[in-house]
């Protein structure tokens, strides 16, 4: 199973339906050391023998975490792999979250990227929206766009963006990719310790129209607790994890969803990859809701 990014671009990408996401390779609360660097290093070699050809990270894992995780790793890197990186967002010095998209700060996490991944381009980099600052939209996706123009970025991304976002980032310019959290049980927007995160299904159909795929994220960690008896009733009858089984229904929810399971267990990595193996039926789907 493939998908392609941009398709209509002259410069489309085409990968896996499956992409990894190295979020959960950093320490404790998105921040410092993995506590396993070694096995840090040979999740992401497997990844990509596995068929793993699209990577989710930021330099703000970390911080630049991931980042330096995926050059030890992997660089140089393989012709067909898609790196894609977040701007828009840092941390603070107590580890909160806040929003970094003043155009300057734009330009400089995209050479912060650019300088830790050890690449002249970054192939896809989603902006990532973080409360509601003083910045509006159009001037944060100004930046990007110029960026692009430079040829420091292939294609610009959206990511936990609202409907209404979505819409204005569409009359702005060519929006290559939507991330947003999105799972099974979490569908719609969440407001979390910080800050609120719009939910896929508000989007997803947007994406649809317009050939954009969605990027769920999160979908292990906050939707599984809540999934209830009826994702238990089908992983007995396909004999799987409700991990797999999230990922499943995420493949065949739509041919537009790209989901990016993070872990930091090699295990637990080889389980996620097996769910591209799971034949839901119609009835499945129709049971599930």
């Amino acid at each position: 199973m493939q998908i392609t990014i941009a398709e209509h671009s002259a410069h489309p990408l085409t990968v896996s339906r499956i992409g990894y996401g190295t979020m959960r390779l950093t320490g404790p609360e998105i921040w410092g050391e993995p506590a396993d660097r070694p096995q840090a290093l040979e999740i992401l070699k497997t990844a990509i023998s596995s068929g793993v050809n699209f990577l989710d990270t930021a330099d703000y894992y970390g911080e630049d975490v991931t980042n330096r995780l995926i050059a030890e790793a992997l660089h140089p890197y393989p012709q067909d792999l898609v790196i894609c990186t977040k701007v828009g967002a840092t941390r603070r010095p107590d580890r909160s979250w806040a929003p970094y998209n003043k155009p300057e700060n734009l330009r400089a996490g995209i050479e912060n990227n650019l300088r830790t991944l050890q690449q002249e381009q970054i192939q896809l980099v989603h902006l990532r929206l973080i409360g509601h600052g003083p910045v509006p939209l159009a001037e944060q996706l100004g930046a990007m766009f110029a960026m692009q123009r430079e040829g420091k970025i292939l294609h610009v991304g959206l990511s936990n963006v609202t409907r209404a976002e979505l819409e204005e980032g569409l009359q702005l310019g060519t929006i290559a990719t939507v991330e947003n959290m999105y799972s099974y049980a979490q569908r719609t927007t969440v407001e979390l310790a910080y800050g609120t995160n719009p939910g896929g299904e508000e989007v997803l159909d947007l994406c649809e129209q317009h050939g954009i795929p969605l990027i769920p994220f999160f979908s292990l960690i906050h939707g599984l607790p809540k999934a209830g008896i009826k994702l238990t009733e089908i992983t007995k009858k396909h004999n799987a994890t409700e991990a797999q089984l999230n990922i499943a229904w995420l493949l065949h929810k739509s041919p537009w969803i790209l989901p990016i399971p993070g872990t930091s267990s090699l295990a637990h990595l080889r389980e996620n990859l097996k769910a591209a193996d799971i034949k839901l039926s119609a009835e499945d789907m129709a049971f599930l809701g």
